[in-house]
């Protein structure tokens, strides 16, 4: 089977401490800082051709003098976000590679384009992550930056269910699920509740896993009990299973900018359609400027960064071309946002 090597050497990297609370005075006087072996600046392009070829990061652990546990974990980002959206890649114990196959390494690359669909080039950076007990911060090895183009594929995203008494307690209906676009585990989607009082919990695809909300607190408990949203509406679902807690906001949408009615000061309201699952408003707009946003309040709000038509959170003022009479359409129900704006 042929096989993609990425070489990632770890020289020297060291840590404070193993599964037990290691005394500082144990550890090697004299410990190196890590010195990475991936090539900096290359450029890669993934094929699909080579889906089912692992790739293969390798590195040399280091000596820390006692025999304790490391926890390797190989971290992506973009470059110049400082990891403050750090992608686990993969991690390892007391081993000296990580290997994952291209289709999976691919699939994590996917949700940093703007349009998945138009494959383009990403400036990344590499890091990896050492722990080795929880009561010990952990430490990175130095950065490397690699430029890697992914090939497309239709993505699918890890799905959290959310069965409950408006869709019949059905923990296996992906239709009312909300999405991990970089499959870490942290969940967000739109859903409507028809009803007051909707009682809902979270699934993975079954009873058998599943977490509600024993004190109405945010924080989800295994098996725990239902979670109610009072207000019938529009609610933004937000599940975090790794740090075990949740949030819902009910939300109704307008525009609001320099080409609408009210300018910047006050939104236009939008309509709700439970049949396409989309918000529409048809408006006069002059040739200025708009955004999405929520309740009235900036506290969440979506532009255009790249006037693609996918949105992003507090992205880019979304420009008109020319004055007229549009229909504009807000679609939240995927786990990527779109909007439209058709000129009638």
């Amino acid at each position: 089977m042929k096989k993609i090597t990425f070489f990632l050497i770890i020289v020297g990297l060291f840590t404070l401490a193993g599964c037990k609370k290691v005394d500082k005075t144990e550890l090697s006087s004299k410990p190196n800082a890590a010195v990475l072996k991936l090539q900096d600046g290359a450029v890669i392009v993934l094929l699909l051709e080579n889906q089912n070829v692992p790739i293969i990061f390798q590195w040399d652990t280091a000596n820390y003098g006692p025999q304790l546990v490391v926890t390797y974990t190989l971290q992506m980002d973009k470059q110049g976000n400082n990891f403050a959206d750090a992608v686990a890649v993969g991690a390892v114990t007391h081993a000296k590679e990580l290997t994952i196959v291209t289709s999976d390494f691919n699939n994590k690359l996917l949700p940093y384009l703007p349009d998945p669909a138009v494959p383009e080039p990403i400036a990344l950076e590499f890091r990896v992550k050492t722990a080795v007990n929880p009561n010990v911060n952990p430490l990175y090895s130095a950065v490397i930056k690699q430029t890697i183009t992914p090939y497309y594929v239709p993505v699918v995203y890890p799905i959290l269910n959310v069965p409950g008494s408006y869709q019949g307690w059905n923990p296996a209906d992906s239709n009312t699920a909300i999405a991990s676009l970089k499959s870490n585990d942290l969940y967000e989607g739109f859903l409507w509740f028809a009803d007051d009082n909707t009682e809902y919990k979270f699934a993975k695809g079954s009873w058998d896993e599943n977490w509600g909300d024993d004190n109405a607190d945010g924080t989800l408990d295994p098996g725990g009990a239902n979670i109610i949203a009072a207000v019938a509406g529009y609610y933004k679902l937000n599940a975090d299973l790794i740090a075990l807690t949740h949030s819902a906001l009910r939300t109704e949408w307008g525009v609001i900018g320099s080409a609408t009615p009210g300018g910047w000061d006050a939104s236009t309201p939008m309509t709700y359609d439970v049949e396409t699952q989309h918000w529409t408003v048809t408006m006069d707009l002059t040739a200025d400027e708009f955004k999405f946003r929520a309740n009235d309040a900036w506290d969440l709000n979506y532009g255009d960064n790249l006037g693609n038509g996918i949105l992003q959170q507090d992205g880019a003022n979304i420009p008109v071309p020319a004055a007229g009479n549009y229909t504009i359409t807000l679609e939240l129900n995927k786990p990527i946002y779109k909007y439209k704006l058709k000129a009638n």
